[in-house]
């Protein structure tokens, strides 16, 4: 009994085996230490490879000139689509304009960009005597209709008549801003050209105008 539990007491204690190349603990961690360690560098890389681009300062209607005061530079990340984007990098092409509405803040797409010949719109300002109609924002659709006034001293106006269907409303402006101080308000469309004569003719004609809001048109979406 002695001898038993003295040779017990003396047997050596097993010893932690250190991990071989071969242990498959090992194998795995070193897998998955360096997938993250590729993963970091390529979203490090991915990063960095950015461009810069053209954006709209402040909201540009069809007909603006490209030049650096309606132009702010922004970085975007190197994809297929920014291929697409006015490139800062490169000098502004000379007698550009746009050729459509192109929002605060939004990049400027090369599909977006022409010369004078290839607009079909223009903006138009009409003053209004009251406050702007319910329902009309920037970016949606208006149809215009006017009154003329009755020749001869009948006085009163003539039966109203559509003269602009679905314009895109470019700006409303609201009572006593800007050089509109004294009326309530003011509206800008954006006419297209086979339309424009008999919007001019009514506003130099004092025709009574109307606009009215295109419902189910949706609306543009907030600016970040």
């Amino acid at each position: 009994m002695v001898v038993s539990e003295l040779a017990s007491a003396t047997a050596p204690a097993p010893r932690l085996r250190r991990p071989g190349w071969r242990d498959p603990r090992l194998i795995v961690g070193l897998v998955l230490l360096f997938g993250s360690i590729v993963a970091g560098a390529r979203l490090m890389a991915e990063a960095g490879q950015t461009r810069a681009v053209f954006a709209a300062r402040g909201a540009l209607p069809p007909g603006t000139a490209l030049t650096p005061d309606v132009l702010q530079v922004v970085r975007v990340r190197v994809e297929a689509a920014s291929a697409d984007y006015l490139d800062a990098d490169s000098p502004l092409p000379a007698g550009a304009v746009l050729t459509r509405t192109i929002g605060d803040g939004e990049l400027i797409p090369v599909a977006a960009i022409g010369s004078e010949a290839s607009l079909s719109v223009r903006p138009v300002t009409i003053p209004l005597d009251g406050p702007p109609p319910g329902g009309l924002t920037a970016g949606g659709k208006a149809d215009v209709w006017a009154a003329l006034p009755r020749e001869g001293s009948r006085g009163g106006y003539q039966v109203p008549r559509e003269i602009a269907s679905k314009v895109e409303v470019f700006a409303v402006t609201g009572p006593g801003t800007g050089l509109n101080s004294s009326r309530s308000g003011a509206l800008t469309i954006l006419v297209p050209e086979a339309n424009l004569p008999d919007v001019l003719e009514a506003l130099a004609g004092d025709a009574r105008l109307s606009i009215l809001p295109v419902l189910g048109t949706p609306r543009p979406a907030p600016q970040s």
